[in-house]
């Protein structure tokens, strides 16, 4: 494991020349989904922070108020510190424009949203798994052409209802270019969801290459 602006996490590098930044869920941590980004991205290089926000011995991305409700105010403070890590993470690790895509769930999902609506592009694309709209922004940033993944449970029973809807209708008014992926389920993934990911991925890498 490596330290880099305050965030442990672990820096496991790849062949093929692009790089995947990985968020766990809540009571995860950084080893978590490393197994989930070697499947949805092969050869990639997986840098896997860990969160910042402890609730008791449950790791997390930022403070919450109750379940489904949550702390503005630190997700701000908590976006703006996952922003100086990527930024770190680009210098330290040579990772060029283009080259550098995020994937999270749930809590690790709503971090990215965050980090996006209020910092920008600060990834060149990303996995959203479970997530919900963690703030309202006033005026949110252009993503224009940005790919973004949303994974959302029609039954998912541990946010808010049309929370994650919020969050896709939020996206596409940035201009993002959005894949919605509903499924009739609750909060945890089916198996399959993360061939779709991996499938999407790889569609983006295989134009890069072009």
């Amino acid at each position: 494991m490596s330290e880099l602006a305050g965030f442990t996490y672990v820096h496991r590098a790849g062949t093929a020349g692009h790089h995947l930044m990985l968020f766990h869920g809540t009571g995860g941590d950084e080893h978590d989904l490393l197994d989930v980004g070697e499947f949805v991205a092969p050869g990639a290089t997986l840098i896997s922070p860990r969160g910042r926000a402890p609730e008791g011995a449950l790791n997390r991305w930022f403070a919450r108020l109750a379940p489904g409700v949550l702390d503005e105010d630190d997700i701000k403070r908590r976006a703006a510190e996952v922003a100086d890590f990527v930024a770190a993470a680009r210098n330290e690790h040579k990772i060029g424009g283009g080259q550098l895509w995020a994937l999270g769930y749930s809590n690790g999902a709503n971090i990215i949203a965050a980090a996006l609506l209020l910092h920008g592009a600060i990834f060149d694309g990303a996995v959203l798994l479970r997530p919900m709209l963690p703030l309202q922004v006033a005026t949110p940033p252009s993503l224009e052409h940005l790919p973004i993944y949303l994974a959302g449970g029609t039954r998912d029973g541990m946010i808010p209802p049309g929370s994650a809807q919020a969050l896709a209708t939020t996206l596409e008014a940035t201009g993002a270019d959005l894949l919605q992926a509903w499924r009739e389920t609750g909060h945890m993934l089916e198996p399959d969801e993360l061939d779709a990911v991996r499938e999407w991925l790889a569609g983006y890498q295989s134009k890069r290459s072009r």
